[in-house]
C-alpha cells in the first residue's frame, strides 16, 4: 500500500498553526503535519494566499470525509487527491 497525503487548505496562516496541532490531538497523527503557503497564482501578496497543512497517513487510517469536515470547522477543505 502506497502512503497517503491528505492536503488541508486555510485561509490563513494562523488557522493553518491552529489546525496543524488541532490535527495531531484529534487524529491522532504521528508525523508532524507540513505547513505550506500556497500563494494564488500571479499574487505576490501575502493576504491572498492560502495555507496547506500536509498530513502524512503511512498506513491510509485517516477519514478523508472526517479530514474534510474538520477542516470545514475552520474555514478549509480537503484538497481532492
Amino acid at each position: 500500500m502506497s502512503d497517503v497525503r491528505h492536503v488541508l487548505v486555510l485561509p490563513d496562516r494562523d488557522t493553518a498553526d491552529e489546525v496543524a496541532g488541532e490535527v495531531t490531538e484529534r487524529f491522532g497523527v504521528v508525523q508532524e503535519p507540513q505547513l505550506v503557503r500556497d500563494a494564488l497564482a500571479g499574487e505576490d501578496d501575502a493576504e491572498d494566499a492560502q495555507w496547506l497543512v500536509v498530513v502524512e497517513d503511512p498506513e491510509a487510517r485517516l477519514d478523508p470525509v472526517a479530514l474534510d469536515a474538520f477542516a470545514a470547522e475552520y474555514e478549509g477543505w480537503l484538497e481532492a487527491p
